[in-house]
């Protein structure tokens, strides 16, 4: 059968045959159906509105995987009381798409044969091709159905995915950075940099958590201090903007370190994200200054995300950079840049921090809501 659009104006669902025109105006409805006789449909994370339509339970075994620009990780979840389990990671430049990466990763190693696959993407999750953000890839739902004999397949922003484990992080999964005390069922804000810079937040209305996924790591960023001020010019540009990710990324703090670099009239050429930190922990003036206006800038975004969703509940710092640079998040100019923002510093000072020390938490949160999807109040 054909993939089917439901109109949100209301009209009866059209096919894959209609003009652009006609399909304008539609959206994808809210779940992929079983193959075989039944409507084949997409299940994404920005396409419908609750309660209606949401996932009351999925069929189990259920593959979970979390694809970012520069890993893919998989895991596998047997019923609704089971945590992940056979947990691998492969490169996502190794393979040619997902369906390759989840042969070769973990189903040509597990017994299990997924009946279900829940998915986190980096980037936007829309419609029926969605492309990676940092990768080459492309999340073919309906594809995946058949190349993989699935029932049921379903997408979620990468960061959505993190924001639905944060209720469930505790003991040594964090690591909080300076003050601040979480309200049980206040908002919590996750960001990440790492491959890009992704943002979440979760929030509790109606005794549920509903994750709210977004774009945030592009949100502009500009100058503040007086090394900023003197950084900023150097920075290279994407379409004449400076965004939050262009700084808060892997590639983002090699490009913070030309500008520094040139800023200091200095040479310096780091060939990766890890030499950036690695001259930094040796004692580099570039490194270290790197650093410094790193850290500054994510705490200045993580206290912008803070009052933006009054994170009451915390702000949760993930993504592959954080934990490699902890001992730099302690020093006070972290916290001191959250702070900063009057007139209600004091709010925000009252807004606790966390460094996730879960080795995968995006994983954690897709087996969360695979066992118990009624718990969250996810968008499909």
């Amino acid at each position: 059968p054909c993939a089917r659009l439901q109109c949100s104006h209301g009209a009866e669902p059209v096919d894959r045959g209609y003009s652009p025109a006609q399909r304008a105006s539609c959206r994808p409805p809210l779940h992929v159906a079983n193959a075989g006789g039944r409507d084949e449909r997409i299940m994404t994370s920005s396409d419908a509105h609750l309660p209606e339509g949401a996932p009351r339970h999925l069929s189990f075994p259920v593959l979970v995987a979390d694809i970012g620009g520069t890993n893919a990780r998989f895991a596998m979840v047997r019923d609704a009381h089971g945590p992940a389990e056979a947990i691998t990671r492969v490169a996502t430049d190794a393979h040619p798409g997902f369906a390759e990466a989840a042969q070769n990763g973990l189903l040509d190693h597990s017994a299990l044969l997924p009946r279900t696959a829940v998915i986190a993407a980096a980037g936007p999750v829309t419609g029926e091709r969605i492309p990676l953000t940092n990768a080459n890839w492309v999340i073919e739902p309906l594809k995946l159905i058949e190349q993989l004999d699935l029932e049921q397949v379903i997408v979620l922003n990468d960061f959505e995915a993190q924001a639905l484990a944060l209720p469930g992080l505790e003991g040594d999964a964090l690591e909080q950075i300076g003050p601040g005390t979480a309200q049980p069922h206040g908002a919590k804000v996750v960001l990440g940099p790492g491959t890009g810079l992704g943002v979440a937040a979760m929030v509790y209305a109606h005794g549920t958590w509903v994750p709210v996924p977004g774009e945030g790591g592009h949100v502009e960023l500009g100058p503040v201090s007086e090394t900023d001020y003197r950084v900023w010019p150097h920075i290279e540009r994407l379409e004449g903007r400076i965004t939050a990710e262009r700084i808060l990324s892997g590639a983002g703090l090699l490009r913070l370190s030309r500008a520094v670099a040139s800023e200091a009239g200095l040479e310096r050429r780091f060939a990766t994200p890890a030499d950036v930190t690695a001259a930094a922990d040796s004692g580099d003036e570039i490194g270290l200054r790197t650093m410094e206006v790193f850290v500054r800038a994510l705490g200045r975004v993580a206290g912008d995300f803070a009052l933006t969703f009054l994170a009451r509940g915390g702000v949760f710092l993930g993504g592959g950079i954080p934990g490699r640079i902890s001992r730099y998040l302690a020093h006070p100019a972290f916290r001191d840049a959250f702070e900063a923002k009057a007139p209600h510093g004091a709010l925000v000072r009252s807004i606790p921090t966390y460094l996730i020390r879960h080795e995968m938490p995006a994983l954690e949160g897709l087996a969360a809501f695979a066992r118990t999807p009624t718990l969250f109040a996810v968008e499909t």
